[in-house]
């Protein structure tokens, strides 16, 4: 058994069992190596019986759900009671001193009467309530205290959790994996890893999901962090190698006019639209004209802030190949803004009486759908193709494609890129992304592309007036969030998490979307969006939120790239010091896109100085390239615990930002690396040649998923 081994190979996992795994995206052995913790919990200390009214009671009354996580230790003095209820047997033990009483209760757990034995001491942990002047604790673990105090210095692991498949047997199966696999081969060299003071890999694999002390989870977390930066940048910069080496074979019309006659599509739409492009969205597109133009294929990457006019510049590029009668296409990271390029498109080409076929292909489409946009794919030579993933499986045949884009970047690795750029015949390539990353650290991570800065946003655009606020001014905001609707606009709000996760406070998208119903007006229409939903049911939802039939749209960060519905006027963010600044900067540009005033609220559910300084940046600037350099001056070595910042490039660990000094140590021995051995095919070399070559697979594997 092996890393690339299929999980369901592990005893104690079922076929069942291994279709949960394969809801958190764990298919290998590898895979459940990956799937690192997203928080890490310490115990709290113990709580006497005697002591929880005047330690906990306070503290439950001030807790937002009235509860809290405690320790609590006393003598068991009586047997405890089994009944049957609801088809179910309930076991139920009540503990109490003279001033306190608290009443234990479990399900489905009968033996426990064996185990809880009158006269001994026991830990009960678990979530306290107060109803009146009783405690009350569901579900409580039982601890020996010697045990538990033993344990109190440990941290523990929380994972991401599915349906059925709870963080003990996440953490079980993690373990016998660490026992079983042989990680002591390191593949990278001892030097870098010296250099750097990095932890060799099999002790940041065991710390990272068991760590032994704070100081071993940071160390872990450094040594992981370093090799995805590593790893990503050497990938990327193999593949520049191989890129500058292509020709460009195809043949665009002069960039020149006639003398007093315009000849290009290209201008003919740009003189035909109802506003004038900015200078930097003029120039980006002259970069790119001339690119297509060039002696070798473009490989250009276009920087454009929330609301700065990609997309037009996206269109006219694929304007430009269409004239000189070749194929584009535009790859989008979700169906719904899939959606909406087809259909701007669309639009563009029927106003300026343009005869261009536009396709779109995603994966939602039916069986008959696809054909026919395979058959049209084949039969227009100079088709503009919108789509998703589906643009780069294995059936998606092209004829002459000349131009590739990929919109949102962040979200497509290295492996897509190629994916798509192979189905052609070694066509140019634009990568545009509105994520504002600071140029230093762009080179870094797009070492193989040019790049091209939209640094302006168009001046018909009135600027979204944002403030922070704390929790207490929630219903405050629920009001303004009514008035917005009275005046037939519509609003955002979008939670951390798609549901409750145990043993982390923050609001999800499932309650409070049930909850905000409580306190909106009848007639207002309420629903949620998360990315575990099936896609129809996503289109279904964001078509509706577009025709306003649906006036709230509770979410998660799925919206943050790309929607576009210009009635939509407020952006309220739940728990907004848990997003990084760049992130809460892109939702902030779902609102403010139609003629009418926009608002972004953001809740604040932290006492933290250090969280209240980094949001007022928001309230202080619309401009999301300073907003990222600020963010990226005010973040230290880290917060090694609570949710990752930002999603940037789908880096499991890594945060561009909170690591910037480990990307350009990884950027740094990388590039040395490749100096000495482009392709890195020296015998030295072969581990590093090896981990490379998996981690691209890993990459196509995602692809194709």
């Amino acid at each position: 058994m092996n890393q690339t081994s299929s999980i369901g190979e592990l005893k104690g996992i079922g076929a069942k069992t291994e279709q949960l795994f394969h809801n958190l995206g764990v298919y290998t052995i590898g895979d459940i190596l990956l799937h690192y913790p997203r928080d890490y919990d310490r115990l709290p200390p113990i709580t006497p019986l005697s002591e929880l009214q005047e330690q906990a009671g306070e503290t439950i009354e001030l807790s937002e759900k009235g509860e809290i996580m405690a320790a609590v230790a006393a003598r068991v003095d009586k047997t405890p009671y089994v009944r049957a209820a609801r088809s179910m047997q309930v076991t139920s033990l009540t503990l109490q001193d003279q001033k306190v009483k608290i009443e234990l209760v479990w399900f489905r757990m009968p033996y426990l009467k064996n185990t809880l034995k009158s006269g001994e001491w026991f830990v009960f942990l678990g979530k306290v309530r107060k109803k009146g002047t009783i405690f009350h604790m569901e579900q409580p673990q039982i601890f020996p205290p010697e045990k538990y105090q033993s344990m109190q210095e440990c941290l523990w692991p929380c994972y991401a959790l599915t349906a059925g498949l709870g963080k003990n047997k996440i953490s079980q199966t993690i373990q016998k994996v660490l026992e079983t696999i042989d990680l002591s081969v390191d593949y990278l060299p001892e030097e870098i890893r010296e250099r750097h003071r990095l932890a060799e890999y099999n002790f940041a694999l065991e710390n990272i999901h068991f760590p032994k002390s704070e100081e071993a989870l940071e160390q872990a977390r450094k040594r992981l962090i370093f090799d995805e930066f590593f790893q990503f940048i050497l990938s990327a910069g193999m593949q520049k190698e191989q890129m500058e080496e292509v020709v460009n074979h195809f043949s665009f019309l002069p960039l020149e006019t006639e003398e007093g006659k315009c000849c290009s599509w290209t201008e003919k739409v740009m003189e035909n639209l109802p506003y004038q492009l900015t200078e930097a969205q003029k120039r980006t597109l002259q970069e790119i004209r001339q690119d297509l133009r060039g002696r070798k294929v473009m490989q250009r990457l276009v920087q454009g802030d929330v609301g700065s006019g990609k997309t037009i510049i996206a269109f006219l590029s694929m304007l430009d190949a269409a004239q000189a009668g070749y194929q584009s296409a535009l790859m989008a990271p979700t169906e719904v803004l899939a959606m909406q390029h087809y259909q701007t498109f669309t639009e563009l080409c029927e106003k300026n009486n343009l005869k261009i076929p536009v396709i779109l292909l995603t994966g939602s489409l039916t069986q008959k759908e696809k054909r026919r946009a395979y058959e049209r794919m084949q039969l227009y030579e100079n088709a503009m193709i919108i789509g998703t993933h589906a643009l780069i499986q294995e059936r998606a045949g092209y004829e002459d494609l000349a131009l590739v884009i990929t919109d949102e970047q962040h979200r497509f690795g290295v492996k897509q890129r190629e994916t798509l750029f192979l189905k052609g015949s070694q066509p140019h390539v634009l990568v545009m992304s509105a994520t504002p990353i600071p140029r230093t650290l762009a080179i870094i991570l797009y070492g193989d592309l040019d790049i091209s800065v939209i640094d302006q946003v168009p001046a018909r655009r009135l600027p979204v007036k944002s403030c922070v606020v704390g929790k207490k001014s929630r219903n405050t905001s629920y009001d303004f969030l009514k008035k917005e609707i009275a005046l037939g606009h519509q609003a955002y709000i979008v939670c951390p998490l798609v549901e409750e996760s145990e043993g982390l406070e923050a609001e999800n998208v499932t309650d409070y979307a049930k909850n905000l119903k409580k306190h909106l007006p009848e007639g207002i229409e309420v629903e949620c969006l998360h990315g575990k939903m099936k896609s129809g049911r996503k289109n279904l939802i964001m078509e509706q939120f577009a025709r306003n039939e649906i006036q709230v749209l509770v979410s998660t960060t799925v919206i943050e790239v790309g929607v576009n519905v210009p009635n939509a006027t407020v952006m309220m963010v739940e728990d907004a010091q848990r997003f990084g600044l760049a992130q809460l900067h892109q939702l902030r540009g779902r609102v403010g896109r139609g003629d009418a005033q926009s608002y972004c609220i953001m809740i604040n559910t932290s006492d933290s100085e250090k969280a209240k300084k980094r949001l007022e940046i928001l309230n202080r600037s619309n401009d999301g390239f300073f907003i990222a350099g600020e963010d990226l001056k005010l973040r230290g070595p880290g917060d090694f615990f609570g949710i990752r910042q930002s999603g940037l490039l789908e880096f499991r660990l890594g945060d561009i930002y909170q690591n910037a000094d480990l990307l350009k140590q990884a950027s740094e021995e990388a590039n040395l690396l490749l100096s000495e051995d482009r392709q890195l095919t020296a015998p030295e070399h072969k581990k590093i040649r090896e981990k490379i070559q998996s981690y691209l697979q890993n990459q196509a594997e995602i692809v194709n998923l």
